[in-house]
Order: structure tokens, then C-alpha cells, then sequence
């Protein structure tokens, strides 16, 4: 993620409209347009796994996966971003300035990259975790076999959890599990993760 020194500051109604002009995909934070990084093959092979694998489970279900396509906003905070996997259930919310954004996601689902993954497992995470519908937090690795999952128990506190070759990550909010050979085994990309 590019982080620019700040120059200008602009509203949300001006990223909306930046963003529609644009291809690309950037986050907004206190008045900042941010680039996103781009992608590799093996972010995109997973990426595009984890919602074949949840569209599969949750098929007939009120739950459903969605793409990177869709813009998450985070109404606490103010970021608005574009998180690899979203797991909405029920009606998606819109958000109020933003008929484009949700604000109601139950998982969120990142994949790391060299370039993005300090920033995901903290910064990011401290954005999501005060969005009130979210009940868990998937972290796939771009280096190796390696799932963590990150929830809110029922006293409000975030655990965590890793899975790695021959386990499985239960996502107990949805009623879904990622096994993790399957994760990094169905795409000749990352099959030798």
C-alpha cells in the first residue's frame, strides 16, 4: 500500500467520484486517496479459492462471498476499502454516502502480500474489528500453508488461531471451513506453497 505524504485532504464524495473515474482500486482515510498494491498470480489464485470454496458451503445459505470487487466502508473509522473476500449474511447493507460500499460484512478475508502484510495483520485489522457485524478475520498466507483466524468471543475479546498444512480453519460465524491443502492445492499458481 502506498502511502504518500499528505498534500491534499479530500472529501468522501470526492473519492467516490475519483474512484468511479478510475480502474484501480484505492483505500480512504482521513481525507487521503491511497493506492492499492497490485495483485500477483498466486494473491489472485487464492483470493478466487477461498470464495470457490465458500460459495460452495454457503450455497442456499443467507451467507454469500463477494469479490474484491466490493468496497467495504468502515463507518467507526472511515476507511473504505477493498478486502480480498467478504462474507455478508443477510440483506447487504449499503452505506449511507456510498451506494457501492457495505457496512454489515461477517468475515473478512485478506490475502498477505510482501507489500501489504504488516499492514493487514495490524493497522487494517484495528479498522475492521470496529465494525459491529464482523465476527471473524481470515488471513491467508502468500508464503506458505498458513490460515489464521481471528474472531471475537462472547465476551468481546479477539483470539486468534493458526492452521496450517493438513488442518482446517472452522469459521464458526457462517458455518464454513477452509481446509488449508485445498486452499493452496486447487490452482497450479500456489500448489507448491
Amino acid at each position: 500500500m502506498s502511502r504518500p505524504a499528505r498534500f491534499a485532504c479530500y472529501t468522501y464524495g470526492e473519492y467516490r467520484r475519483f474512484e468511479e473515474a478510475t480502474d484501480a482500486k484505492h483505500e480512504y482515510l482521513d481525507g487521503q486517496i491511497l493506492a492499492m498494491a497490485g495483485g500477483t498470480p498466486e494473491h489472485a489464485a487464492l483470493g478466487a479459492t477461498v470464495i470457490g470454496l465458500l460459495s460452495e458451503q454457503l450455497a442456499g445459505r443467507p451467507c454469500y462471498p463477494l469479490s474484491s470487487d466490493l468496497r467495504v466502508r468502515v463507518q467507526a473509522t472511515g476507511l473504505a476499502t477493498y478486502p480480498d473476500v467478504t462474507v455478508v449474511c443477510g440483506p447487504l447493507e449499503r452505506d449511507s454516502e456510498d451506494p457501492n460500499a457495505t457496512v454489515n460484512p461477517t468475515v473478512l478475508v485478506e490475502v498477505l502480500s510482501d507489500s501489504t502484510e504488516a499492514y493487514d495483520l495490524g493497522e487494517k485489522f484495528a479498522h475492521y474489528r470496529s465494525i459491529p457485524s464482523l465476527r471473524e478475520y481470515v488471513l491467508v498466507s502468500h508464503r506458505a500453508r498458513r490460515i489464521e483466524r481471528r474472531w471475537q468471543d462472547s465476551g468481546g475479546s479477539w483470539r486468534s488461531e493458526v492452521a496450517g498444512r493438513g488442518e482446517t480453519v472452522e469459521l464458526t460465524s457462517i458455518g464454513a471451513a477452509l481446509v488449508v491443502d485445498a486452499v493452496y492445492g486447487r490452482s497450479p499458481v500456489t500448489s507448491g506453497l
